[in-house]
């Protein structure tokens, strides 16, 4: 009987956090209908960097196997999208809690991942919504799938699952950094090196030798590999370490940003 009424508690317990969970994702979204220059202004800068990498560098490299620029960059450009989507989080947080309204959650009886996770989940929704912008303009650009629309749909599904795996990065960032201008320079610090040391805008093998062996190994590399494959190739190739480095991105960031909620004063 004991046993019973545990996992009655454990399931109400369950429940009450999924709500808290859809009732924080909700706040989150309404302020991107309540303040939409932040959506609208947050889809200019992934569209600046296409239009300038293609036309500024499409007439000097071209993709592996001679295939169009815009083809090799489409993939890297919304691979960055979502990483520095990602900020949003952070400066998120860190105006919760300069205004003081991660004091006010903490004085309610709810879930304390509940915060973290209606933030991290309504940033899915706005990458979801400036992944698909950058596509369209990608396609009156010249970019063209060609791995099927069953690929087209696993790179979206990966694609933002690896953005929501650094939310949690960023949301421990805001956590630790709490004043929001500070967190706007701390936000873009690591993510920059990911960035640009990777597969984004050019070939790994075009790299200085000490550079590639960072270059191929590291997380945005190999997403960027992944969503190509998928995209353009049919291929799984990279899908399976994507979602290694994902899982271990989560399984770190995790509890140690709700760790850092629960000491945030």
């Amino acid at each position: 009987m004991a046993v019973v009424e545990a996992n009655i508690t454990m399931m109400r317990r369950m429940s009450n956090s999924l709500t808290d969970i859809e009732t924080l994702t909700k706040r989150n979204l309404i302020r991107y209908i309540r303040i939409p220059e932040l959506l609208i202004f947050s889809s200019f800068q992934p569209i600046m960097f296409l239009l300038l990498f293609n036309y500024v560098f499409g007439g000097a490299i071209a993709g592996p196997t001679g295939q169009s620029y815009i083809n090799f960059l489409l993939p890297g450009i919304v691979v960055q999208t979502v990483l520095f989507g990602t900020t949003a989080t952070s400066v998120g947080l860190a105006e919760d809690l300069s205004k003081g309204m991660i004091d006010r959650f903490r004085s309610l009886p709810i879930a304390r991942s509940a915060v973290l996770a209606g933030r991290t989940l309504a940033d899915v929704f706005r990458n979801f919504l400036v992944v698909v912008l950058i596509n369209a303009v990608g396609y009156l650009l010249g970019f063209r799938y060609t791995g099927g629309l069953l690929y087209g749909f696993a790179a979206l599904v990966l694609l933002l699952f690896f953005g929501y795996a650094f939310s949690w990065i960023s949301a421990t960032v805001g956590l630790l950094a709490k004043d929001p201008e500070t967190v706007q320079v701390v936000g873009f610090i690591w993510i920059f090196p990911l960035v640009f040391a990777s597969s984004v805008f050019v070939p790994v093998e075009t790299m200085p030798g000490w550079l590639q062996t960072f270059a191929e190994n590291q997380p945005v590399t190999i997403t960027v590999n992944a969503i190509r494959g998928l995209l353009l190739l049919g291929s799984t190739e990279y899908v399976g370490k994507t979602l290694l480095w994902a899982v271990g991105i989560l399984a770190v960031f995790v509890p140690f940003a709700v760790w850092s909620y629960k000491r945030t004063s």
